[in-house]
């Protein structure tokens, strides 16, 4: 078994770490107070409010949980998308000692009603009446829940009640107990329970994973005393904060200070770039490769010259990259082609994400390296991290000034990353989880007695330290002629070379040849319709088209050429469909459930071996 601790600063700071998450955000109104802390979408501009500001909302509502009985640890759940009020109804729960208990707006009333009462939440904030819904549905199930706070919802005055509401309640009951709060906030231990997150997982019911306030307060003090993020920082969040990434930006933001701006609307993640101009912003995979595609169809639907000119310049980039990780010097030459496509080209490709990005973080999936070398050659830099919700997110991730593509980079300083048996990754830290929630066999199975948290990935260390992710063990499957296949790494290679992709899973367990099922994005093929003359066909009409299919088989076989003989696809299929959360075959975070996309489509699957 190897073991190895990587850290890039002294992690004595961890025997310090005694503060709670609510502490952090009140110092940091404090230190503060004058300074822009968030900016939101408010008709058709943006609304931007000081520390002060939000700390004065932030302590009205949290007066308000208290003056409806909220306790130290009981759980107040948020079902709502990414949004100003979801920041503010998480701090005003770590504010008033509770938990908070994270709840997707995507997820389904029955889900919805089990994680509320499986966590007993006393309290529920429900973004609009689509959720109000999902909880009057089964209100008879949820004992525990005196109130639901509604964001846009309609009120009743009693059950349901408005934001607005809660923070007139919160002002009175300040009055009677002038503060409250700041004594409440002072007297949470670290090792209290702040967040119940429910992983959707992609078997069974979700589990809750139980993270303490010392994990949220080690993840922004790790990325702070790292020296990456500063208080002029602007950082753009549209992450889902139901997950733990969005929970880690938002733990860094207190550490460190900078302003966020928010909006949690996917579809105006690009034009909001623009408008915001943030200097780093963090993002799944499926983002990064949806911009890579949609600049390069469009690059290609031009044609001619541009497109000549674009493909020349990446080629040109690519290689000027590859010398200088290298650290070999680049020829005059190729150093002058280069500065002219970075006028040309690449400039405005990254104007198309406002211009200012020193970079951004890929996690929550593994990020292609070809994709990530793309950015990289038109100056765009993505650093991958890795976690996962038991260790509230954050385990590694590489640094601006010391990156390796490829990676998901060092562990975070003041924590450990070790591999195990059968090269199982094995993390361990104050960002652990305590356990998971009433699931005492599953955290004996995942938690070891001296701290080691299994994760399920495969993985390995190099020589300074910098992880490599292969994939879920559990995924890893073996052909009937004895080699194994890691099926994530073909998924994401294909990804990279087919600019239409939407999923791509691999199957062939205990099969003498590998197959796939392929989804196209519906975006992307809408924009490939109307330029080959199928604009305002079906979805299903495109994709199933002879062209379509010759374009996919083409983009197979590209795909076959970088592939072992013995990982090469045979068969494949494109189906009438995307997947989706409603279908049952992805999960509220947007991951696959490979389990349930094999038994939907078992019998085609059969069919290839037929």
């Amino acid at each position: 078994m190897t073991a190895q601790a990587s850290t890039s600063v002294d992690p004595g700071f961890v025997d310090h770490l005694t503060q709670n998450f609510a502490m952090q955000f009140l110092d940091r109104v404090a230190a503060s107070a004058d300074h822009e802390a968030f900016r939101y979408p408010r008709g058709e501009g943006w609304e931007s409010v000081t520390w002060r500001q939000a700390g004065d909302l932030v302590e009205k509502l949290a007066a308000g949980l208290l003056a409806l009985g909220i306790q130290p640890e009981q759980r107040v759940g948020i079902a709502s998308s990414t949004r100003y009020e979801w920041i503010l109804a998480d701090l005003a729960v770590m504010c008033a000692a509770g938990a908070t208990t994270t709840v997707y707006p995507s997820t389904n009333s029955e889900d919805t009603a089990y994680i509320l009462g499986d966590s007993q939440c006393r309290v529920v904030f429900a973004e609009d009446d689509e959720q109000i819904a999902k909880v009057n549905g089964h209100r008879n199930e949820l004992p525990h829940l005196v109130k639901v706070v509604t964001f846009d919802g309609a009120t009743d005055g009693e059950w349901v009640i408005g934001l607005d509401d809660l923070a007139e309640l919160g002002t009175a009951y300040l009055a009677a107990h002038p503060g409250v709060v700041e004594e409440t906030a002072r007297a949470i231990p670290a090792d209290q329970l702040a967040t119940l997150i429910y992983t959707s997982g992609t078997t069974g019911r979700p589990k809750g994973v139980r993270l303490l306030h010392k994990a949220w307060v080690y993840e922004g003090t790790a990325i702070q005393v790292q020296d990456i993020l500063h208080e002029d920082d602007l950082q753009f969040l549209w992450l889902p904060m139901a997950h733990s990434f969005g929970k880690v930006l938002l733990s860094a933001q207190l550490a460190c200070g900078f302003a966020t701006a928010i909006d949690g609307r996917v579809d105006r993640i690009v034009d909001n770039l623009g408008i915001v101009k943030p200097t780093f912003m963090g993002a799944a995979p499926r983002i990064f490769e949806k911009a890579h595609a949609r600049i390069v169809t469009m690059q290609a639907t031009e044609g001619g010259l541009k497109e000549k000119i674009f493909k020349k310049a990446f080629a040109v980039g690519l290689e000027v990259d590859r010398l200088k990780r290298d650290g070999t010097s680049v020829p005059f030459l190729l150093s002058l082609q280069h500065g002219v496509f970075d006028k040309l080209v690449f400039s405005k490709v990254r104007e198309r994400f406002g211009g200012r990005v020193r970079f951004f973080i890929s996690g929550s999936a593994a990020l292609n390296a070809d994709i990530a070398a793309w950015f990289h050659a038109a100056g765009i830099l993505i650093l991958e991290g890795y976690g996962m919700t038991e260790n509230a997110a954050g385990a590694t991730v590489n640094h601006p000034d010391d990156y390796k593509i490829g990676t998901v980079g060092p562990a975070l300083p003041g924590s450990e990353v070790k591999i195990g048996e059968n090269d199982e990754v094995m993390l361990r830290g104050p960002h652990v989880m305590a356990g998971y929630h009433n699931l005492p066999e599953e955290t004996a199975k995942t938690l070891t007695p001296d701290g080691w948290l299994h994760t399920g990935d495969k993985g390995s260390l190099d020589s300074d330290g910098f992880l490599t992710i292969t994939g879920r063990i559990k995924d890893l499957f073996k052909t009937s002629g004895g080699k194994y296949v890691a099926p994530s790494a073909i998924e994401s290679k294909f990804k990279a070379v087919c600019p239409y992709a939407s999923q791509f899973l691999v199957f062939g367990n205990e099969r003498n040849f590998v197959v796939a099922l392929v989804t196209l994005d519906p975006d992307a093929m809408t924009g490939w319709a109307e330029e080959n003359g199928m604009a305002g066909r079906s979805y299903t009409e495109i994709v199933s088209s002879d062209p379509v299919q010759e374009m996919v088989g083409e983009y197979v076989e590209q795909l076959n050429s970088h592939l072992n003989r013995w990982e090469t696809i045979k068969k494949w299929k494109v189906l009438d469909h995307d997947l989706t959360i409603e279908s049952g075959e992805l999960t509220p975070s947007m991951k696959v459930k490979r389990n349930v996309v094999e038994e939907n489509h078992q019998q085609l699957i059969d069919s290839f071996y037929g």
